[in-house]
């Protein structure tokens, strides 16, 4: 199947945008997509003829905009093989989604001398909950470290996982592009009887996710970085679990009775969306699935790993030892998102410098400062593609690194 990737960009409305007589050259989707026409327009539609409260009113307008916003639950349901809709929470972000399950699972699990294990890989959002429950529970956290290329070094796997309640780990680096074998890691968690959380914010936008063959207990991803809108994402979690673990917030919603002496909180989803949720954001989030179904995830990742070779290729011919793209090289093993240090220039020069071509990277720590220091660095340049980037892009990437060349001349 051919991807067109001029027909998939066209889609898109903010890149079709020049500055300074120069196009939109958008490489930092690791950080946040695009959003295509489809998703705005079902956003702007939604708002504008069918915007009610949901799940408190009876008349028509109210029970549309319900039935739309339950719709959207079932199509990020069915996007990563949940096997119920009501296995879907809608939270903030991925990260409120892992702060919910450290913050519920593990305050009614966890007690001091537990330990759980998590990878050197993670985002911040994967860390620092847990820190803050080790902190207040004396639990003890054990690090699978990485091989030199930035894989999971899985040889004393069974040892770390060796007594431990819960193994949390990323599908995807944001910050190396690495792909882990998930369903491995899943298996070997509950074989050492410890459950697995799997942070897939960058994994699932960009190949086909199924929680199930997983074997995961815990899935956390967010609708903007798959071309749908921010302040929304998905807790998925097995029924099992959900119903019963604690809720995480209370309020309105998340209740089946309040009374004086205590409360009975509702079922999942409920249980875990309190307050007025975000309603146009969950119609724009169902687009974005809709979107995405469309183009085809198998189409989609063999289109980032063909660009993923591409850009290995062309940033080695053209720079050589002058560039230094951290992560695994097999890209197979990888997704196209590529960290790198160009010469001695800093980071933040660099991006600089590429933002006076229009293309647009992200430089810093990329939440993930354990990451760095393993790396060496206190940050990084890096530069990540999408379904609406093509070669011409990278193209684009290495001619305004000949430019930094021009400007940081040693």
């Amino acid at each position: 199947m051919t991807f067109d990737v001029a027909a998939v960009r066209a889609q898109f409305p903010v890149l079709a945008r020049t500055m300074n007589g120069r196009p939109l050259v958008y490489l930092d989707s690791a950080n946040t997509s695009q959003k295509p026409s489809v998703v705005l327009d079902a956003m702007h539609r939604f708002a504008s003829t069918s915007y009610a409260p949901i799940n408190r009113s009876a008349y028509q307008l109210a029970v549309e905009a319900t039935d739309a916003f339950e719709g959207a639950r079932a199509a990020v349901a069915r996007f990563v093989n949940a096997r119920r809709p009501s296995e879907i929470a809608f939270v903030k972000n991925a990260t409120e989604a892992l702060n919910l399950v450290a913050h519920t699972w593990g305050r009614a699990n966890l007690h001091e001398g537990d330990v759980i294990v998590l990878t050197h890989l993670e985002h911040h959002a994967n860390i620092v909950p847990w820190h803050m429950l080790a902190a207040e529970r004396g639990i003890t956290i054990r690090w699978v470290p990485l091989t030199a290329d930035g894989q999971l070094d899985l040889t004393d796997l069974d040892h770390l996982l060796d007594g431990a309640k819960l193994f949390g780990f990323s599908a995807m680096s944001n910050v190396l592009g690495t792909i882990t074998p998930v369903d491995e890691l899943c298996r070997r968690a509950h074989d050492a009887g410890a459950l697995a959380v799997v942070d897939a914010c960058q994994y699932a936008p960009h190949q086909p996710t199924d929680v199930q063959a997983w074997g995961a207990d815990f899935t956390a991803f967010s609708a903007h970085k798959m071309c749908g809108p921010s302040g929304i994402g998905a807790l998925w979690g097995r029924q099992e679990l959900l119903e019963a673990i604690p809720p995480f917030l209370g309020g309105g919603n998340m209740i089946a009775d309040v009374r004086l002496d205590g409360f009975t909180p509702a079922p999942p989803p409920a249980k875990f969306e309190a307050g007025t949720p975000p309603i146009i954001e969950a119609i724009g989030f169902g687009a974005a699935v809709e979107f995405l179904e469309g183009l085809g995830m198998d189409a989609v990742r063999a289109h980032e790993e063909r660009l993923a070779r591409y850009t290995l290729d062309t940033l080695a011919r053209r720079f050589g030892d002058d560039i230094r793209i951290h992560g695994p090289v097999d890209v197979k093993r990888r997704g196209a998102t590529f960290s790198f240090a160009f010469r001695d220039v800093h980071p933040h020069d660099l991006s600089q410098v590429l933002d006076q071509h229009n293309v647009c990277v992200r430089a810093g720590h990329h939440c993930a400062k354990p990451l760095m220091k393993l790396l060496g660095v206190s940050a990084t340049a890096r530069a990540s593609c999408y379904v609406y980037n093509d070669t011409s892009d990278v193209d684009a990437l290495a001619d305004a690194l000949d430019g930094v060349s021009d400007i940081f001349a040693p």
